[in-house]
């Protein structure tokens, strides 16, 4: 990624890798990834893991919402420079 992501969980039980190194993430936890690192959300639970993640500079169109990461990997919109209020 060519951008910083901060990743919110809300809920459920996981662990986020970046860079190789894993960390153990659990609800109201936030993390913040350094551009160009690589990284993966990984869910260690028996729930669903809940979570929003913001980019800097933003990735998508405002107000868009993916229930997978599959989902979200395969979408082509971009963020077009506008917001809503």
């Amino acid at each position: 990624e060519d951008r910083d992501q901060f990743f919110r969980i809300e809920e459920g039980e996981g662990e986020i890798v970046i860079d190789g190194k894993a960390n153990r993430v659990a609800d109201d936890f936030g993390v913040i990834v350094p551009a160009g690192a690589c990284h993966n959300v990984i869910n260690r639970g028996d729930r669903p893991l809940k979570l929003y993640t913001i980019y800097g500079p933003p990735e998508h169109v405002d107000k868009t919402v993916h229930a997978t990461k599959q989902e979200a990997d395969s979408a082509h919109e971009h963020f077009d420079g506008r917001t809503t209020e």
